[in-house]
């Protein structure tokens, strides 16, 4: 097939959509797996979330807006609390995090895996204990690595030999003795997007396996004699929804822990298997519920540690989209409506890539609702797309609306809580939207919306 000037977005088969993407019986129709729990259509079929419409969200707070439903969230922790029972359960705050994600956090008894020095001072902003936080990323500056160890931090996930010696030597400094991890990359070819598979030989993260460069950060380690080696650390990837790659993520992982046995009498007393936990963000997706995912993991590493001889470690994982991305939706509101000689339908909305860079990133896929009323129209086959000086500016490849879509009317993308306002810009001098989050009939702001003045503020020029 001949390459679309206009890139691979753009080569799509027009009318058809991609061969699942099935024109709808009832286009008003909310599919519960990919909506927050308390999402319905209200007498008036007006999409309402924590009891509140949509339509008043919007005039409260303007639009774009990310609606994170706190029920459902706290739902979503409990729920992986619960299943996983007596192993460690890290939100990944990277999918998203503010201060009173933080706070809810603490609540509900997670803990909490930071990867930069800003995430962890969000953390410690929000009164999260340091010895409930995880410490991550692969290049882990001298400051980050002294600040975790001044505020307690209960792990430190060590990715590279400079980490080792930065952070030996800052032990050595105050005479502690911080409690590390080590991350290894297994080889393990998760079936997701390249950019997020994390456990394949040729990437950025962690110690190779079969290079035996983890052998060498263990020895490392344990020679000095400085660290406190807990336990290994193994992440494949994101948007999983099978437990294969995660059976032989850990039984290559628990061999390394067997040899280390052998080799130095020493069995490490903890294993973390990550996360990576896919969730529906349409409806080819099937993602498994936190007690099958418990269950399968618990399994596979006893079955593991018995062939190995081991005693079993004590399990952690780091669910963060699993919680947070069906919690939360964006609201835009339609600006133009056009449909191109035939070819597609474009709805335009006033948000984009600078709220949502994924489906240009990773080619990801979304759903749309029309979410301010209900029609009688005839299904279409529609392309939303951002207000951005750019031809990738796409929100969601393929969907069926309403025939009668408009300007002004109010639109909703559900599965928008991981990695959507996370790794949101200011592309185009875009003010960045707030995050709202609503519980029975109340909404607060917990980030607000950026302005223009904030934008200039930081132009000091």
């Amino acid at each position: 097939m001949r390459a679309h000037e206009a890139g691979a977005l753009h080569a799509e088969v027009g009318r058809r959509g991609p061969a699942w993407l099935r024109s709808p019986d009832d286009v008003n129709e909310l599919l519960p797996q990919l909506w927050p729990r308390t999402a319905h259509r209200d007498a008036d079929g007006v999409l309402t979330v924590g009891g509140i419409p949509v339509t008043e969200l919007a005039a409260d707070f303007g639009t774009p807006v990310f609606l994170l439903d706190e029920a459902d969230f706290r739902a979503r922790c409990r729920d992986f609390l619960e299943s996983f029972g007596d192993a460690d359960v890290y939100y990944a705050g990277k999918a998203f995090l503010c201060k009173a994600v933080v706070r809810i956090l603490k609540e509900e008894g997670l803990l909490l895996d930071v990867c930069s020095g800003g995430e962890l001072a969000v953390a410690l902003a929000a009164g999260m204990p340091g010895e409930r936080i995880a410490l991550h990323g692969n290049n882990k500056s001298t400051a980050e690595l002294t600040r975790a160890v001044n505020a307690g931090v209960g792990r430190i996930v060590l990715d590279s030999f400079q980490e080792i010696d930065r952070l030996t030597a800052i032990a050595r400094e105050r005479g502690v003795r911080p409690a590390v991890m080590i991350r290894v990359t297994v080889g393990v070819e998760a079936h997701t997007h390249e950019y997020i598979a994390t456990a394949h030989e040729d990437q950025k993260f962690g110690f190779s396996l079969g290079g035996g460069a983890a052998r060498e950060a263990i020895d490392r380690i344990l020679a000095e004699d400085v660290l406190d080696l807990r336990g290994l650390h193994s992440h494949i990837g994101s948007q999983i929804f099978e437990t294969d790659a995660f059976e032989l993520a850990a039984h290559r992982v628990l061999g390394l822990q067997a040899e280390i046995r052998d080799r130095y009498h020493v069995e490490m007393p903890e294993l973390d298997l990550g996360g990576g936990f896919g969730i529906a963000y349409t409806t080819q997706d099937h993602p498994r519920p936190a007690a099958e995912l418990a269950d399968a993991l618990r399994r596979i590493v006893k079955v593991d540690c018995d062939s190995y001889g081991l005693a079993v470690p004590r399990l952690s994982v780091e669910p963060g989209r699993a919680i947070v991305g069906p919690a939360m939706f964006t609201l835009y509101q339609v600006g133009t409506v056009k449909d191109v000689d035939g070819i597609r339908t474009y709805v335009s909305v006033d948000g984009g890539m600078s709220d949502n860079i994924r489906t240009a990133l990773y080619d990801a896929s979304y759903s749309a609702t029309l979410a301010g009323r209900i029609s009688p129209a005839a299904p279409i086959l529609a392309r939303v797309v951002g207000k951005h000086c750019e031809s990738g500016d796409i929100i969601v490849k393929d969907e069926f609306l309403p025939a009668d879509v408009q300007p002004g009317d109010l639109l909703a993308v559900p599965g928008t809580g991981a990695y959507c306002r996370s790794l949101a810009s200011n592309y185009n001098h875009i003010p960045r939207p707030p995050v709202v989050a609503v519980c029975d009939g109340e909404a607060r702001v917990i980030v607000r919306r950026e302005t223009e003045d904030d934008l200039l503020a930081l132009d000091v020029g």
